[in-house]
């Protein structure tokens, strides 16, 4: 009878690994792909065929666009802290730009939960391949921030597209005469390969097109024959190179045969940068840097073969969305306080082509250098109304630090009939300004005083207890 009774207990453990290691197989890998400064303007889809770019117009087609899609700042540092956190970057501490002179605002909080932190707590295996822009010391390490495995890079690092430094999980590789994101694809495809028989998540950072501009000279040459000045022609041709990239990323998925287990998500951190001169932009209102619609407005993709229709959304969506869809589409258990922290909600019924009331009211942005100003380059966007707080210093996304509240008058824009922003509305609607003011005072009461709370420097140094995690993190 004994023996009986531990053959029935082997066999009942033995069924329910079997189960949990199917349940296992079964969770879809992700392949979050980030390019750098790329605009809704820069796929060909968008652009009536001014460059190439066949893969992403492919995915485009095949996946679920997102018309209506926000970065969650201006700027690359603060952008990336939502995207990781599903909330506005503002709460995170990642605020500005320059991790060298001002890792205070740039830093993500330790405290903070990112997405490969919830992954790893799910049983995935963890990566970063590409850019880390969220803390420059030991603690903030992508290392110690959930991923089990880091090939990445610093941007002031980046000397040229062929010549590079990677940390590669914590030791330094120089490459010389390799071109950057060619690189990046190759450690993806052998992350893929790896960990090809278990869940993975795998955030994909390409460079391109941030400066400084650069990619392979066939491609150069084929857009300056087609008229292009050389600056647009270097961007359009570090975007295809990215695209035959992830073309490579996709053929490997094939290849395995996990391309039906393996969702691939698409966006760009921010909009165009106007430091490489001006190049079609579907009359979108300002640049990087600003919050009008060319600053914010991103091109956002879902592909999941077998599992999401083709089709387009108009749902507005923000990058403090995409960790809570993930949340949902993975199954993966989120600890309640970090759910209901949150800014963002899912996007799965508006993946599925469904209604979705879920999502928040309105959403929100600013962006300046170092501490935020919350009367400067701010905005809110409810239903089709968006009001702007402009930005008073023409000069501020290149080196200026503003000092003082703006004293310029908010402008209101309708964006069902009006997405170049030209009309402002302000004096017809001064009920909705007021309206959109009071939800804007608001949130950066609300986000200012998170940011505040569990800071890591003290006049803008690292606190004692984090110094004394200063060496590298374990390989």
């Amino acid at each position: 009878m004994k023996m009986k009774a531990i053959l029935n207990k082997l066999f009942l453990l033995s069924f329910v690994l079997l189960s949990y290691g199917l349940k296992a197989q079964e969770r879809p890998n992700v392949i979050l792909i980030l390019a750098d400064d790329m605009g809704l303007a820069d796929f060909s889809s968008t652009n009536g065929g001014l460059n190439r770019t066949p893969v992403l117009d492919r995915l485009r087609a095949e996946g679920v666009w997102f018309e209506q899609a926000y970065s969650g700042s201006a700027v690359c540092a603060p952008a990336r802290a939502s995207l990781l956190t599903g909330k506005y970057p503002h709460r995170t501490g990642v605020v500005s730009l320059t991790m060298k002179t001002e890792p205070e605002v740039t830093s993500l909080k330790t405290n903070e939960v990112t997405m490969a932190d919830i992954f790893k707590a799910n049983g995935y295996q963890t990566a970063l391949v590409g850019k880390w822009h969220l803390g420059i010391l030991p603690p903030f390490h992508p290392m110690r921030r959930g991923f089990d495995h880091s090939v990445d890079f610093l941007g002031f690092n980046l000397k040229t597209y062929y010549d590079f430094k990677l940390d590669e999980n914590g030791t330094f590789k120089q490459y010389t005469g390799h071109y950057l994101d060619d690189v990046l694809t190759d450690h993806a495809l052998d992350y893929i390969e790896t960990n090809k028989a278990r869940p993975f998540f795998l955030h994909l950072a390409y460079s391109a097109p941030h400066r400084p501009l650069g990619g392979p000279e066939v491609l150069i040459d084929h857009y300056l024959k087609k008229g292009f000045d050389e600056k647009t022609a270097k961007v359009y041709a570090m975007l295809e190179a990215m695209d035959k990239g992830i073309g490579r990323v996709l053929h490997k998925l094939e290849d395995l045969g996990i391309d039906q287990n393996t969702l691939v998500i698409f966006a760009s951190d921010n909009g165009q940068d106007p430091g490489v001169g001006p190049r079609f932009n579907l009359d979108m209102k300002g640049h990087k840097y600003l919050v009008y619609e060319g600053g914010i407005h991103i091109p956002l993709l879902f592909h999941w073969p077998g599992h999401l229709e083709a089709g387009t959304t108009l749902d507005i969506a923000h990058f403090t969305d995409i960790l809570p869809t993930l949340a949902e589409l993975c199954q993966l258990e989120v600890q309640p306080k970090v759910s209901r922290d949150m800014d963002g909600a899912s996007l799965v019924n508006s993946l599925q082509g469904k209604a979705n009331d879920d999502l928040p009211d309105a959403r929100f942005w600013q962006w300046n250098r170092h501490e935020p100003y919350y009367s400067h380059n701010a905005a809110v966007r409810k239903e089709h109304w968006k009001l702007v707080r402009p930005v008073a210093d023409s000069l501020m996304e290149y080196s200026s630090v503003i000092d003082a509240p703006s004293k310029l008058a908010p402008q209101l824009f309708n964006m069902d009939s009006d997405a170049s922003e030209s009309t402002d509305l302000s004096e017809q609607y001064p009920q909705k300004v007021t309206e959109l003011m009071d939800l804007l005072e608001q949130w950066d009461k609300s986000v200012e005083k998170d940011r505040l709370k569990d800071v890591d420097f003290v006049d803008g140094q690292l606190k004692k207890k984090l110094q004394e995690k200063t060496t590298e993190p374990k390989k």
